[in-house]
């Protein structure tokens, strides 16, 4: 199926789906690879989960946390490990992938791997890191910054077009507010996806608490089915989540990470407002 059906300008297409199709996308694993097994388990788990629910599904996993608060925080099992780990997870479970990049040359060397690649927030105005991005020809999840206005992401949109690659998504994850808060408003969803792109809601990052644990990100999980209902009434394409077996020993972002045993009655909820809204 061809994305541009869709009325954005691109195909979204990845193996038998297409992102903004009408259907929901999940994106949804742990904060970091901290190991093989646990990137195993989330990934077959979210798998099983979606498929139940007519839900196409993509694992999240990074390999590498290049901007952890403190020097001393996990950061990830690196890129030749990491990469390694995330081709076995999807050749065993046939599972398409996204990952995060920080740098031009991990593009190309991701881009082999993953199906899709995640511009971070704070990296979303880095002109060669988006051409690098783009450039691969793999779908560019660029997330809005915390210091953005949504419509300023058409800048960032451009320049992935401009690079000759229009597969772009915009991604809402919250805005600055004052210290340790962010806010979500709700209209950047529409402003973005009126920039003709697919729009992803990313829910736990959207309840982050930005330093707030001093040498670490602190967070409130309870907020993020809130938000993700919220988000699914005013319409988007793909929900971005992270989910851990065990959140409050994960080894990044466990404040904010959904419980893996959760997951089925958290996308439940959002499923039920997403189908409900298509019917309007």
């Amino acid at each position: 199926m061809d994305g541009s059906m869709d009325g954005f300008g691109a195909d979204y297409t990845i193996g038998n789906f297409t992102i903004g199709d009408g259907s929901l996308t999940l994106m949804a694993g742990p904060c970091s690879l901290e190991s093989l097994e646990l990137g195993m388990e989330v990934a077959r788990t979210m798998r099983d989960i979606c498929a139940a629910r007519g839900v196409h599904y993509i694992f999240k996993a990074s390999f590498d946390k290049a901007n952890r608060t403190s020097m001393a925080s996990w950061r990830g099992p690196g890129i030749v490990k990491g990469l390694e780990q995330l081709a076995r997870i999807k050749e065993a479970l046939n599972v398409p992938l996204v990952t995060d990049i920080h740098e031009p040359w991990q593009a190309q060397e991701a881009g082999r791997v993953v199906d899709v690649l995640q511009i971070p927030a704070f990296l979303c105005r880095q002109t060669d890191l988006l051409v690098a991005a783009a450039s691969t020809g793999k779908i560019v999840n660029v997330k809005k910054a915390q210091f953005l206005a949504p419509e300023d992401m058409e800048n960032a949109a451009n320049k992935c077009r401009d690079a000759g690659n229009g597969r772009v998504l915009l991604c809402e994850r919250g805005t600055t507010m004052g210290y340790h808060q962010l806010v979500v408003d709700m209209r950047s969803l529409v402003t973005m996806r009126a920039l003709g792109c697919p729009v992803v809601f990313d829910a736990t990052h959207s309840v982050q608490k930005p330093g707030a644990l001093g040498g670490a990100s602190g967070g409130d999980r309870s907020m993020a089915l809130p938000l993700a209902r919220a988000a699914a009434a005013v319409g988007i394409d793909a929900l971005f989540v992270e989910t851990h077996p065990a959140p409050d020993v994960a080894q990044s972002d466990g404040p904010n990470m959904i419980p893996l045993s959760e997951m089925g009655a958290f996308l439940d909820q959002v499923l039920a407002i997403h189908t409900a809204r298509a019917h309007l």
